[in-house]
């Protein structure tokens, strides 16, 4: 029998009727909380623990972490292609997907999943709200970004930019910093920071490894800006945020079984 007769089977059965599925608005609402940043939306979604009601949801697994697994890479996704339809960096959010789906490998229970479809959700929104805060740049500085975050981890000078865009340096540096407020040197010595702050939280590269991915001229100059920028060094950062999250969810995990 192939998968087709199968449906027919199943589609002709006593069983189609019992799931009435949600209706699409409720969904399309929730998507466009995040998509907007509209922060106390999404977060009163996420309390009222929304994703793990099972009414109302179609049912992908009879294993229910596993069902909750699918649910999780469908909405991500979503989320994803919403949010760059809307103006995020196209990088920024699909690596953003591709780092929370694969913590789902670590999750096996309900809770667990919950709480890291919280985050991701969150984490969505609120770096979209400060998108639409932001988003009042001319088509060569949007540009200029996505560059940017897409070249993260090389060496990026002004010139670089001014070549990539057909434009001369003098020309985009005082276009960015007229828009941005910030000089070009500053918002990528700035959005390094930012992944190496997720390297000192979430992996285990060593100081020097998280400098040289990000093309620091040396480690010393790496400590200097993290800690001009974060008010801390990399090591004191790695200290009190290493892992935390999944230290809760761990020992959520293990309560649970």
């Amino acid at each position: 029998m192939t998968y087709k007769d199968e449906w027919l089977l199943f589609e002709a059965g006593d069983d189609i009727d019992e799931i009435e599925h949600r209706p699409p608005t409720e969904e399309f609402m929730f998507y466009q909380a995040v998509v907007s940043g509209n922060v106390e939306a999404v977060q009163k979604n996420c309390e009222q623990g929304r994703f793990v009601e099972s009414e109302g949801v179609g049912v992908l697994s009879r294993n229910p972490v596993t069902n909750l697994k699918y649910h999780f890479v469908i909405t991500t996704a979503m989320i994803t292609r919403l949010c760059r339809q809307n103006g995020m960096e196209l990088e920024q959010a699909f690596r953003l997907s591709d780092f929370y789906i694969q913590k789902l490998d670590d999750i096996h229970t309900v809770e667990g999943v919950k709480i890291l479809h919280d985050e991701m959700v969150m984490d969505y929104t609120e770096k979209m709200r400060r998108h639409s805060r932001n988003d009042t740049n001319s088509k060569h500085i949007n540009d200029c970004k996505e560059y940017i975050y897409s070249h993260i981890k090389e060496r990026i000078t002004i010139e670089d930019l001014a070549d990539e865009f057909g434009v001369s340096a003098s020309y985009l540096s005082r276009l960015f910093k007229k828009e941005t407020g910030i000089s070009v040197s500053a918002y990528i010595r700035q959005q390094k920071i930012d992944i190496a702050k997720n390297l000192l939280q979430f992996s285990d590269y060593s100081i020097i490894d998280i400098a040289n991915r990000l093309s620091f001229s040396s480690q010393s100059h790496f400590i200097q800006q993290f800690r001009e920028s974060v008010g801390m060094t990399p090591r004191k950062y790695r200290d009190l945020h290493y892992m935390v999250q999944w230290d809760i969810q761990k020992e959520t995990d293990a309560e649970e079984k």
